[in-house]
């Protein structure tokens, strides 16, 4: 790979737009083929696990498909008391959830995984970053729900849109809240000569 190339091609196998958005920030052509990888229950599993598998579990779909490609994939979830909060599936859910993040820290993890299948290479991480929410009145909760912001989000929120001004601060990487830890990604992607920002 010719390094100052930014127009190396893989394959990102996730519909979020702000993975996308991350991505195309450092100058990244490639192209999008979301992953058809439905998450089950896995309960049993620590945070941090839990995020690396299905990230492999996403870039292992696509990779089937694309053997050839190199894939990317990554799974961002919220965790508070030890405990995996996904998405809301209504607004009584979405109150609940801010309600239990307000006035108090929780932790934002994204497992990310580079897989080529052909060449048998699997590489993947966790970056978690700790997230300090302000406390939230029940007019703030009641006004953010109404914007419809928090329903496809994680943890009924998103730090990059409306909800960062629920944020009092974080411990870490701000784009690993965004959905992709954009340090932990490039590094992977140069060290297998896949891509490179500069």
């Amino acid at each position: 790979m010719n390094k100052n190339n930014k127009n190396e091609t893989f394959i990102l196998a996730s519909g979020s737009p702000r993975r996308r958005e991350l991505l195309r920030q450092l100058g990244f052509s490639f192209t999008v083929i979301p992953s058809r990888r439905q998450e089950t229950d896995q309960s049993g599993m620590e945070p941090r696990g839990h995020a690396i598998y299905y990230a492999k579990e996403k870039a292992k779909e696509v990779a089937q498909r694309y053997p050839q490609q190199w894939v990317l994939a990554a799974d961002t979830i919220v965790v508070v008391d030890e405990e995996i909060m996904g998405k809301p599936v209504n607004l009584t859910e979405a109150t609940a959830m801010l309600s239990r993040l307000s006035g108090r820290s929780h932790h934002v993890i994204t497992g990310i995984c580079l897989l080529h299948a052909q060449c048998g290479v699997v590489e993947s991480q966790a970056v978690e970053t700790k997230v300090f929410m302000r406390r939230l009145g029940a007019a703030d909760i009641e006004g953010y729900i109404s914007t419809g912001e928090p329903m496809d989000k994680a943890g009924a929120y998103g730090i990059q849109g409306i909800g960062g001004c629920l944020v009092q601060r974080i411990e870490g990487s701000y784009s690993n809240v965004v959905g992709l830890p954009l340090c932990e990604t490039v590094e992977l992607l140069r060290r297998h000569r896949v891509a490179d920002p500069f």
